[in-house]
């Protein structure tokens, strides 16, 4: 049952809590624009709305908040998100307690900029389509969606699943989100075994 009914910490957060210090250190070392440079000229120039799913320690959210954009950022880590709020108090970030599929307290809200960094490949195949109905009732007409694909072995203690670009574009068109560019690199983090896909979807 995938209605965002919430009964515990969402799966994929597995192994996030506990390292929660730790891995906001580790997100915080990259810069924004290095960790988006195959997609950063497709970011929305104006100031607009922004939400950031999957947000962590803030970095994106607060990077985005810095140029203008009104971020709501959606973390079900607690631990990650107190981090997060502590990091970037100076930002006038939206902070929610969420997680896809589901992303009940959004609804009825739209946004010019959807992010899901780092985030997609913790949905299993069954999770998936409801994800992307979700996210896509979520986008403003004409806004866009940037999304990361991490490819390589699983970290100890996590949970993630297998995806591609090509599975995700036909996903997205299904629930009325174009792809408008794709893109494929190496890892911010310099791991020699970690690739990333982007996609930037499109309402149009």
């Amino acid at each position: 049952m995938h209605d965002g009914t919430r009964t515990g910490p969402p799966p994929g957060t597995a192994g996030y809590g506990e390292a929660a210090e730790a891995l906001a250190e580790q997100y915080e070392s990259v810069d924004f624009a290095e960790v988006h440079r195959e997609v950063l000229h497709l970011f929305p120039e104006r100031p607009g709305t922004v939400l950031d799913i999957g947000a962590g320690s803030g970095r994106d959210a607060a990077a985005l908040a810095g140029r203008g954009h009104r971020v709501v950022a959606v973390e079900p880590t607690a631990a990650l998100r107190a981090v997060g709020r502590r990091l970037h108090a100076d930002r006038g970030i939206e902070w929610i307690d969420d997680s896809l599929p589901g992303l009940r307290t959004l609804r009825g809200r739209r946004f010019g900029l959807v992010l899901l960094t780092a985030v997609w490949m913790h949905l299993d195949e069954d999770e998936r389509p409801a994800a992307m109905e979700t996210v896509s009732g979520l986008v403003d007409s004409g806004g866009r969606v940037v999304l990361s694909l991490r490819h390589g072995p699983v970290p100890p203690g996590r949970r993630m699943f297998p995806v591609t670009a090509d599975e995700t574009a036909a996903l997205a068109r299904r629930y009325g989100l174009a792809a408008l560019h794709r893109a494929h690199g190496g890892d911010p983090l310099g791991r020699a075994d970690v690739t990333w896909s982007h996609l930037v979807l499109e309402r149009p």
